[in-house]
């Protein structure tokens, strides 16, 4: 994995996405254990809960491309601004129908080429060298339930420049089963400080 402190910033700053509709769901909780142990080692990050924005989907119009703006006045500039003020992006979302949720899915398409106003105004571009990791939950074995996933998040982020990091997964085997088990709560904190520093 590539560093996850960019060069000439001393503060990691993280910026979550998150997918989920359930504020207290299995991804919520999933997603706490690694935000606990970021905050036992005092890392910057903010959570944006993608369900509370709004967030039109691309249409295709090709207006970005011809104008640099793109046609819908919504939430996705003050986004774009949080994505680029950090040094790793967390796309976090339980997986539905073997892919991510509606709005992850509407973000990722507008961020192809809806970014083109910010990347115009701001003279910089969005996703060049930041780090990014996924951070997933399913109700399948988690190579059948996030396979696909996975693999388009891997095209779609070395098309836009970006470094993909790893992902933490946990299946939701039913409600008889625990879902954050003693070895659940292991890999998350491995997996925060693989996102804090990944020589550890």
């Amino acid at each position: 994995m590539s560093p996850i402190i960019n060069e000439g910033r001393d503060i990691v700053k993280i910026c979550i996405l998150m997918g989920s509709p359930h504020k207290d769901g299995n991804t919520a909780k999933l997603l706490r254990q690694v935000l606990d142990e970021l905050q036992n080692n005092q890392i910057q990050y903010e959570t944006i809960w993608l369900y509370d924005q709004h967030i039109e989907p691309c249409r295709g119009c090709l207006t970005c491309r011809k104008t640099l703006r793109c046609q819908f006045d919504d939430d996705m500039y003050s986004i774009c601004e949080k994505i680029f003020d950090s040094d790793t992006v967390i796309i976090a979302t339980p997986i539905y129908s073997w892919y991510c949720t509606a709005p992850v899915k509407a973000l990722l398409d507008r961020l192809v080429y809806g970014k083109k106003q910010f990347e115009s105004e701001k003279g910089v571009t969005l996703w060049t060298e930041k780090n990014i990791a996924l951070v997933l939950t399913c109700g399948a074995r988690p190579e059948k339930g996030t396979d696909l996933l996975e693999e388009g998040m891997k095209r779609y982020f070395s098309y836009s420049k970006a470094k993909y990091v790893g992902k933490l997964v946990q299946r939701d085997d039913g409600p008889k089963v625990e879902f954050l088990t003693d070895e659940c709560k292991r890999h998350a904190k491995l997996f925060a400080h693989q996102l804090i520093d990944p020589r550890e």
